[in-house]
Order: C-alpha cells, then structure tokens, then sequence
C-alpha cells in the first residue's frame, strides 16, 4: 500500500550545469501531472510524463526543476585591464554625456564591478543547448521518483496498520451486532405482542395465527442477517487490499461506500435501542475508514 502524499528533492550536476527536482504529491481523483520546466527545457516534457505515468498511479503531483551554469571562479574575479577598461569606458560615457548637457547619476562600486564582470563574460545569461543536458535530467528524474516512491511507501505503510486497527473495530462490531440480532427479533416480537393486547383490551383479539403472521411480517423486516453476511463479505475483501502490492486505493474507496451502505440498514433496520448504539458505532470506524482510504494510492 502506498499513500498519495510525498515530498522528494534531487540535485545533480552535469554539463556544466547543476539542477533541483523538487516533487511533491498529494491525493487526487486520478493522476495529475504539473512539470513545471524552466523556459527552453519544455522539450524534456514528453521524456518525463511517460516515466511519472509508469511509476505512479494516482495523486496529483507537481514536478519542479530549477537549473543554472556552474559558475566558475575566473569569471566571477575580473583581471585589472577589465576594471581599468571599465573604468575608462565610464569616463569616456560621462566626458561625452557632459559636452551635450545631460547629467548623469553617480556609478556605484557595485554597478562597476557588474560591468566589469560583464566584460569579462561572468555576468552573460546563456541559454543552454538542452540536448546534452536531455540524458542526465532525464535520469536525475527517475531517481527522484524513486525517493518519492520510498516516501509514499513509508506512509502508506503507516496508513495500512491504521486501516487494519481499523478493521479489527470493525470485525468486533459485526460481530456484535451479529449477537444482538436475534435478541432484537425477540423483543420485537414482545413487544409487538404487547403493544397489540394493550391496544385490543381482551376485546375482539386476533387470531393467534393472524398475530403469529402479522408478527413474523415485523420480524422478517428487522433482520438483519443479509447485511451482517455483507459486511463480512466487505471485511474480508478490505483484508485482501491490504496485503496487494498493486495500487487499492479505489477499490477501498468504493468498500467504505458499501460499508456504510449496510450500516445505514442495520440502524434502520435496529429494534433495540443495543442494536442501534452498535450501527452507529461501525458508522464511526466506517467514516475514519473512509478519511484514511482517501489518502491511498
């Protein structure tokens, strides 16, 4: 079992340049991919979808990569004629600026060393030729998959020994409720008989035979038994998921729908006040169920 949600960073270096894959990963309906590239790299685009297809099978996921040229130490350290030539190229701008009556703002230090950086080919942005640079992103990415496959694991390792706390609740409920059943038939069956003496006053009684029918009508619509077999049935296959290593997260999400189902019955179906406190008991577990299911994979 793994859980939609996840966080991996990945660095690398290659070509003269260094790079950040930054993945997160929360719950979603489907897969949602977001490749958020830097502008020139939306080629690498159609390499990676196919690989994050492959490995994950739900969640929405953003992808991010943020990359830059390794600076080098020569170019971030002017040689005197740059300066001087910089120097002189500022002189001769404001001697220029001066004779033709336009005023000029004071240079900052930092402003020259800028220019003299620039000169010195430090301070140029370069777009990259990204076909080289194609491979090892292309590989950088598929490992920072892989620490975001190793996160959701984790988690949905976590997530599965809830659920299974969970379902141990769950089987203890039924089974309760399994138990208070027949007691429920029978004091339906009293009490209707009851309430029909009270009502009819020794006058005019039914027929025994009616009264048996009229009470096995009530008893029928009060069992429970078929809802009891299904949860059951719903218990055992939630345990199956568990133990899969394919991705179960809709198929227990449509479980916790029919859990409910069932428990919706029982409570309607509850003659005894027991009965009752133990449908709205499962319908609690049911609904941390489903709040867990909904992060799984």
């Amino acid at each position: 079992m793994k859980s939609m949600t996840g966080f991996a960073v990945l660095e690398g270096t290659d070509a003269g340049f260094v790079w950040r894959w930054e993945l997160r990963s929360v719950n979603g309906r489907g897969l949602d991919l977001k490749m958020r590239l830097p502008q020139g790299f939306e080629a690498l685009d159609a390499a990676l979808r196919p690989l994050a297809r492959k490995a994950l099978a739900r969640g929405s996921v953003t992808a991010n990569l943020s990359i830059e040229r390794q600076r080098e130490e020569s170019k971030l350290t002017p040689d005197p004629d740059t300066v001087q030539a910089a120097i002189k190229a500022l002189i001769a701008i404001r001697e220029a600026a001066s004779a033709v009556g336009i005023p000029l703002a004071p240079v900052s230090g930092e402003k020259l060393v800028s220019l003299a950086l620039s000169a010195n080919g430090g301070g140029r942005s370069e777009r990259p030729d990204i076909e080289p640079l194609i491979a090892p992103l292309t590989k950088s990415f598929a490992q920072a998959l892989d620490a975001l496959i190793t996160v959701r694991k984790d988690e949905g390792a976590r997530l599965s020994r809830v659920i299974a706390a969970q379902m141990t609740q769950i089987e203890s409920l039924v089974r309760d409720a399994d138990a208070g059943a027949i007691e429920a038939v029978q004091s339906l069956r009293e009490r209707t008989l009851r309430q029909v003496s009270e009502l009819m006053s020794g006058e005019n009684t039914l027929a025994p035979d009616r009264l048996e029918q009229e009470v096995a009508i009530l008893a029928a619509r009060a069992d429970i038994r078929e809802e009891i077999d299904r949860l059951r049935a719903h218990h055992a296959a939630t345990l199956d998921l568990l133990a899969s290593d394919s991705p179960v997260g809709r198929k227990l999400d449509f479980l916790t729908q029919e859990f409910n189902r069932e428990t919706n019955t029982i409570c309607s179906k509850s003659a005894t006040e027991r009965l009752t406190r133990i449908g709205l008991d499962l319908k609690s577990v049911i609904e941390q169920l489903r709040e867990q299911a909904a992060n799984v994979e």
